[in-house]
């Protein structure tokens, strides 16, 4: 009686799976734009892999310069070499970045003002999972230095090469990737990094919460149009990324939300879509899931929080008053 209780409820969640599953495949939206991208250059971090990887391809095939950005050499040229292949574009390029380093992060930009004239898109996709926490050598919970910090710093560096790139009419665009976990997400200014506080669940939900206040403030900073910042949701999608958990676990999810969600290429269609589209490109600071505008969690754009968060994120990855007014204002 026992085993036949428990093979009814497998049976039920196995059709609540399949029927969400289904769901999510016939919601999916698809990027629409024809946008063609000859003579713009773009940096895709993550760029080597999965969704990361998709995006790559697809910028690259419209005739981008193509910047995929890594900490794995072996992988990343890789992916250089795929992605050259399969769009015939020989405008691709990798560069070690590793997002948990202030060092790296600063070289990378270093090299980046000193072999591009332009960047017309920042795509900030690179991410872990609920890795096993530790504290960086720059003092930081992994996870959000990957997540967030080094995105931020990273964002912020590369803001007077973006100005100098977007117009008023076709501004540059900057797109985050942030997540449905943000809604169980916390901003605790007290414990932003307190790896005996917070499980690395929660540390990856705060990084993706994080993100979208940082878009928000961004925005407020931006004095002239020719930059836009979004985020984008881009869904449950089976990518690499659940590997954290275990090899054993992670491949379990990652091959059950690949078949009852998004692969990896319909979970770039968000980003994409953002990256593209004319109407997203005129709008600043919002939040997209499906090729559309959604709703984020209030807290996201906070003013005083967000303004809190912002000046916190400047004093831990080490920005000077004079470094950031030079980014800000240029």
């Amino acid at each position: 009686m026992a085993m036949i209780i428990i093979i009814y409820i497998a049976i039920f969640y196995i059709i609540v799976a399949l029927v969400i599953g289904l769901y999510q495949k016939s919601t999916n939206a698809i990027c629409l734009s024809k946008k063609r991208l000859d003579g713009k250059t773009v940096i895709v971090t993550g760029g080597t892999l999965g969704m990361g990887y998709e995006i790559a391809k697809d910028l690259a095939d419209r005739g981008a310069r193509t910047i995929i950005a890594c900490p794995f050499v072996d992988e990343g040229e890789t992916a250089k070499k795929n992605i050259i292949q399969d769009t015939e574009n020989e405008r691709v390029v990798f560069k070690l970045l590793d997002l948990s380093s202030i060092a790296s992060i600063r070289q990378f930009v270093k090299d980046i003002y000193a072999t591009e004239e332009r960047l017309d898109l920042l795509m900030n996709n690179a991410g872990i999972g609920t890795v096993e926490e530790f504290i960086t050598k720059d003092g930081m919970s992994v996870i959000m230095q990957v997540n967030y910090f080094g995105q931020f710093l990273l964002t912020i560096l590369l803001l007077p090469l973006l100005k100098k790139s977007g117009t008023n009419s076709d501004p540059a665009r900057i797109v985050n990737t942030s997540s449905s976990f943000h809604w169980f997400g916390f901003i605790n200014f007290a414990r932003l990094n307190d790896i005996k506080f917070w499980y690395p669940l929660f540390f990856y939900a705060n990084s993706k919460l994080c993100l979208l206040s940082f878009s928000y403030e961004l925005t407020k900073k931006l004095r002239e149009p020719n930059v836009v910042v979004n985020s984008v949701d881009p869904g449950f999608v089976g990518t690499g990324i659940f590997y954290s958990v275990g090899r054993f676990f992670g491949g379990i999810i990652r091959l059950a939300l690949f078949v009852l969600s998004k692969t990896p290429w319909e979970g770039a269609q968000t980003a994409l879509h953002v990256a593209l589209d004319k109407k997203a490109g005129a709008v600043s600071g919002k939040y997209f899931r499906n090729c559309n505008l959604s709703v984020a969690r209030k807290v996201s754009c906070d003013d005083k929080t967000a303004k809190q968060l912002w000046e916190e994120s400047v004093r831990l990855v080490g920005l000077s008053d004079e470094e950031l007014n030079q980014c800000l204002i240029y």
